[in-house]
């Protein structure tokens, strides 16, 4: 039976999170690997399954607050080269899970390619944006994927076609632990107007959402029919700071690392919103966040 100390030339124990999150919140994982290609990383999850050792997969931790006390297990981060190709054939562009979601969007247009565009701004890697159906207003991820290359928790690897694959607001059908690759299928258009189009989704986010500092997107999903981000605020929480956080005077729905902040000031502002935005509105306010 193989050991994880196998593996010491892509491990690092007791590695802080903190650093690889947008958050830049988070304490240690007692296993950080970063697998070079598919077969070490299929080779690393039949590893920790013979010796149960819990695993964790991220690829752009975006969208994850970790705990101050960090991760029991092993924790896996899908970036090396090999899982962040894009390669376009006429309409069809497959994407390794490891890419960055704005390296697929400035690709894709530059081919000339409608589709993904309302993606800009998004941060994350392709494999995130799947699993979450990240999108905004004109589009989601979802909605142009027609196959995706999963691992399966015991480390058993197969291909999901479009059947098998479903996409509602901020979710997706793909549950298993790991995804590899992905084939979207866009449509073919005018380049500058694909261009144009993403310019000005870029614009609105710029003026709307608070880009330059440390988050983890939208902390919270849409009720259905309404804005967090405005339900928040009316309650009259813009603005509100707990130790070194704060729930963003610029859009509600973010909450900022403005200084040092730790995981609980996060919780706690969580909390403070569902249950400020529940007792004023009779709303209960979901996360979009993974809590890890």
């Amino acid at each position: 039976m193989s050991s994880i100390e196998d593996f010491k030339e892509i491990l690092k124990p007791s590695e802080p999170l903190a650093k690889y999150s947008y958050f830049k919140i988070g304490g240690p994982a007692q296993f950080f690997l970063e697998p070079r290609n598919a077969d070490e990383l299929q080779a690393v999850i039949k590893c920790c399954v013979e010796n149960e050792i819990p695993v964790r997969v991220f690829g752009g931790a975006s969208n994850i607050l970790i705990k101050d006390s960090g991760v029991q297990g092993a924790v896996i981060r899908i970036h090396a080269d090999e899982f962040s190709k894009i390669s376009i054939e006429g309409t069809t562009v497959t994407a390794g899970a490891g890419a960055l979601l704005s390296n697929l969007v400035s690709e894709t247009v530059k081919a000339g390619l409608a589709g993904l565009e309302s993606l800009v701004g998004i941060p994350g890697t392709v494999g995130g944006a799947l699993h979450g159906n990240a999108g905004g207003h004109n589009g989601d991820t979802g909605q142009f994927a027609t196959s995706v290359t999963v691992l399966t928790a015991r480390g058993e690897k197969f291909v999901r076609t479009a059947d098998e694959l479903s996409f509602s607001y901020r979710e997706s059908s793909i549950n298993e632990l790991a995804i590899i690759e992905a084939v979207f299928e866009l449509t073919a258009d005018d380049s500058e107007e694909v261009t144009n189009r993403m310019k000005k989704n870029w614009i609105m986010k710029k003026a709307n959402q608070p880009l330059t500092h440390q988050s983890a997107g939208c902390i919270f999903k849409n009720p259905r029919g309404m804005h967090a981000g405005a339900l928040i605020e009316q309650a009259g929480l813009k603005g509100t700071r707990i130790g070194g956080a704060e729930i963003s005077d610029r859009h509600a729905n973010f909450i900022i690392n403005d200084e040092n902040a730790t995981t609980e000031n996060v919780l706690d502002l969580i909390n403070l919103a569902q249950h400020t935005v529940s007792e004023k509105f009779g709303v209960e306010l979901e996360l979009e966040i993974e809590l890890w």
